[in-house]
Order: structure tokens, then C-alpha cells, then sequence
């Protein structure tokens, strides 16, 4: 019988579900003009509550640092250098605005490093499909897009949120073709229903009628994401067990 992982608990799961959407407004913040700096500053804070959530988590708070040590094997050394990279920019860009792109490009390679770390875990099959790679970043920027409409509501953002939700919930379904999980079933099912079908009828009533309503879709998208993204770490994270297909048998001499 297959056991669900211990070694990360809830709070790697906020690693992924505050940094990833942290990263993904800052992506999104790089194709929008005259972006808010608050929009920016959020993203800097989910990031960095995300990965100090993750620091927490260490037993010796001083080894963190050995992270930084291993950029040619280590998804997680690259995640860390994206940061140290992200940071500065996306500060240096609520200043200077025409470096908003390049904080925007650290955010997409944080990003991609955070797909890429689950995908590296080979002993968790929910984790090691390729499918997961694109669902992480279709993920992110889902729950960015929304989270931008907290601070703009211009009709350029409100396309990209509904092409994020559609490109989601297209990298669900291709998922959830490869990798059977049960744990995750409720999540997907809130995702496509809530998160996907009934945020985007709020994007067209936001649209046509009222723009407020796009703050109801945000928060559709954004909650179903992050509880899709908890359940992926805490939930479906079963370690495949070693299988021996065939057995020693000792023949009698």
C-alpha cells in the first residue's frame, strides 16, 4: 500500500501556492501598461511569504543557504537564483517602469523552476508526469491574472485572465488524463466548475454590464487554484513503492 510523502507539509505547499501566484502577476504585470505599483509589491510579498514559509519548514535554519550550492542539478537552486534575480528587479521597477519586462521574465523562470521541482521528484507519480509542467504554469498565471483585477479592470487584462483560465483548465484535463488521482478530484471538479465556467460567465458579465464582477471571477480562480495546488502537495502525493517483478528463488542442489 502506497504512503503519501511527510517530508513537505503545508508550508512548501504555500511555497507553491503564494509563490507561484506571486510569480504569475508579475508575468502578467509585464504585458500590461502603466501597471500599479501595489500590483508589483503584492507579487514581491506572495513570493517571498512563499518561500519563507519554505525556510520555516528547514529543521537548521542556517543550511537553507546550502540551496545555492548546486545550480546545475537543483531545480530548487535555480528557483532560489530566479528569486535573487526577481527581487531587485521588481523593486527596481516600481521606479523604473521599463524594467517591469525583466522582472517579469525572473518571475516566469521562478515560475518554471516551481513546475520543474515537482516534476523532479521521480518516487511520486503524481508529481512525475510532464503534464504537471504545464498545469503549474498555466496555474500560476491563472491565479496572477487574478489576482491583477484587485488593482485594474482594463479589458486587455480581463482577455488574458479568460486565455489563462481556458489554458488551465486545458492543462487540467490533460493531466488528469495521465495521472489518476481520487485526492484530486474534488479540486479539479471545483476548478473547471467554479474556477473555470462560472469565472468566465463572470468575466463576460463584467464585460458587457458590470466591471465589479471581475472581482468575483478573481476570487473564483484564484481560491480553486490554490486549493488544486494544496491538494497536488498534500494530498496526492503517494510514494510509488519498490516492485520487484520477479523473485529470487533458490533451487535445491
Amino acid at each position: 500500500m502506497s504512503r503519501l510523502q511527510n517530508y513537505w507539509d503545508f508550508r512548501a505547499a504555500l511555497n507553491f501556492i503564494l509563490g507561484g501566484a506571486g510569480a504569475g502577476l508579475m508575468v502578467v504585470l509585464g504585458f500590461l501598461q502603466a501597471p500599479s505599483p501595489y500590483a508589483i509589491a503584492l507579487s514581491l510579498a506572495l513570493i517571498a511569504a512563499g518561500l519563507g514559509a519554505v525556510w520555516l519548514e528547514t529543521g537548521r535554519k542556517l543550511r537553507a543557504l546550502h540551496v545555492l550550492f548546486n545550480p546545475s542539478t537543483s531545480w530548487m537552486t535555480r528557483e532560489s537564483f530566479a528569486a535573487l534575480l526577481l527581487f531587485p528587479l521588481g523593486l527596481g521597477s516600481i521606479f523604473v517602469p521599463a524594467g517591469l519586462p525583466f522582472a517579469a521574465a525572473a518571475a516566469a523562470a521562478f515560475l518554471y523552476c516551481q513546475a520543474r521541482i515537482l516534476r523532479a521528484s521521480k518516487g511520486i507519480p503524481a508529481w512525475r508526469a510532464p503534464e504537471i509542467v504545464p498545469l503549474v504554469l498555466a496555474t500560476g498565471l491563472a491565479e496572477g491574472a487574478g489576482l491583477c483585477l484587485l488593482f485594474s479592470r482594463q479589458d486587455l487584462l480581463l482577455a488574458l485572465f479568460s486565455l489563462a483560465l481556458i489554458a488551465r483548465a486545458l492543462a487540467w484535463n490533460r493531466y488528469r488524463a495521465a495521472v489518476q488521482s481520487a485526492a484530486l478530484e474534488p479540486a479539479g471538479k471545483a476548478l473547471l466548475q467554479v474556477g473555470t465556467a462560472v469565472a468566465l460567465l463572470l468575466v463576460i458579465l463584467a464585460t458587457l454590464y458590470a466591471r465589479e464582477a471581475a472581482l468575483l471571477a478573481a476570487i473564483a480562480a484564484i481560491a480553486t487554484g490554490w486549493w488544486l495546488k494544496f491538494a497536488l502537495v498534500r494530498r496526492a502525493a503517494a510514494i510509488q513503492e519498490f516492485a520487484l517483478p520477479r523473485l529470487p528463488v533458490r533451487g535445491a542442489r
